[in-house]
């Protein structure tokens, strides 16, 4: 019997809370029902062919990936990138390294003596009685400081930037293959690529404009005018290091160097002293430290006793014992004309001449 207030024989079926809804949790809608593996043949089929009540449905197969697969694809392709990104990339390069780099700035000013050049048979005898009596001989006259961290650079960091700068100095203006105009290659090889392109147009074409003069970037001398008559250079200066920002170094080095010279060929000739003030700024940055090498950012040179007519861009024509400096002025300047620098020119001090 059905319940109390229930029909007899129960609910009927499609009534609400009737068999529809005993059965609703396994209804199956069409998507599952395509995606089963087996497929019950029609009943023409089973007569007509005799075959078993089911068969086996061949896999599904779908026009292209899941979207998890693209995802995972897409993943592995981001991932791979960045390896790749990262390792070309030096992890402490920043995007001021990233710049090309800045044009070096540079000017050569020849000091021309007032009477002539003093001289002597003994170069010993002209540095004794020179301001240049206390200097030391070569690289001992360029001693480097002691080597602090500072807030973004070790210890080496610091020492590496010092002893890059030292060896600029040395080979620029202390090697007697430089002096005398046979050698560059040894200072390029210590410059930053990117400076290469200025290096070697200053070589090709030099010009006094401030940025392809040869004695800007090194110190030599016209080898039919002058040689050295002692190697031993006398040299006094000082470095200083300071950081500039979170990825960058600067060394400036400020150094006076004395040679001894004469006419080439000629060792029985009278030999005088030719001093050249140099101050040069230096930048590293963390690849440069690295691979030791460095910017050469600016470059001061005063030098003589030169003749202020005569070109000093290319090489340094010195006046020797007994000469004096010609009568004229440097080439003209034409204030009209972009690109060009002003030509400038010095007295050398009688005080800076050996007193004999």
């Amino acid at each position: 019997m059905a319940g109390l207030g229930g029909p007899p024989g129960g609910t009927p079926e499609g009534a609400p809370g009737g068999g529809e809804d005993e059965y609703r949790s396994v209804v199956f809608d069409e998507s599952f029902v395509r995606a089963a593996r087996l497929q019950e043949f029609s009943a023409q089929e089973r007569i007509t062919d005799h075959a078993p009540a089911v068969r086996r449905r061949p896999p599904l197969r779908r026009a292209g990936l899941s979207r998890q697969a693209l995802i995972l694809v897409l993943l592995i392709a981001v991932a791979f990138g960045t390896a790749i990104y990262m390792g070309v990339r030096h992890p402490y390069q920043s995007s001021a390294g990233q710049r090309t780099a800045e044009p070096v700035r540079m000017s050569v000013v020849p000091l021309a003596p007032r009477d002539r050049v003093p001289g002597a048979d003994d170069a010993a005898f002209l540095y004794a009685h020179s301001p240049a009596a206390h200097f030391r001989t070569a690289a001992q006259g360029i001693p480097l400081p002691g080597a602090r961290r500072t807030a973004h650079f070790s210890e080496d960091q610091v020492f590496s930037a010092l002893t890059t700068a030292k060896n600029y100095i040395v080979r620029s203006a202390l090697d007697p293959d430089v002096l005398g105009g046979e050698d560059v290659r040894s200072v390029r090889v210590l410059l930053d690529p990117d400076q290469l392109p200025q290096f070697d147009e200053s070589f090709d074409r030099p010009a006094a404009d401030g940025r392809h003069a040869p004695t800007g970037w090194l110190i030599r001398f016209d080898p039919a005018r002058a040689e050295l008559a002692d190697p031993g250079i006398r040299v006094d200066g000082s470095l200083r290091t300071v950081e500039s920002d979170a990825s960058t170094l600067e060394v400036t080095a400020d150094h006076t160097m004395v040679y001894a010279l004469r006419p080439p060929g000629d060792a029985r000739a009278e030999t005088s002293l030719f001093t050249v003030r140099r101050e040069l700024h230096f930048r590293f940055d963390r690849e440069d430290l690295r691979l030791h090498q460095t910017r050469l950012v600016a470059s001061s040179v005063q030098a003589g006793p030169l003749s202020c007519a005569d070109d000093t861009a290319n090489q340094l024509r010195p006046l020797l014992a007994g000469q004096k400096a010609a009568v004229g002025v440097p080439d003209g300047t034409d204030p009209y004309t972009s690109g060009e620098a002003t030509a400038l020119c010095g007295s050398l001090a009688a005080s800076a001449q050996p007193q004999v």
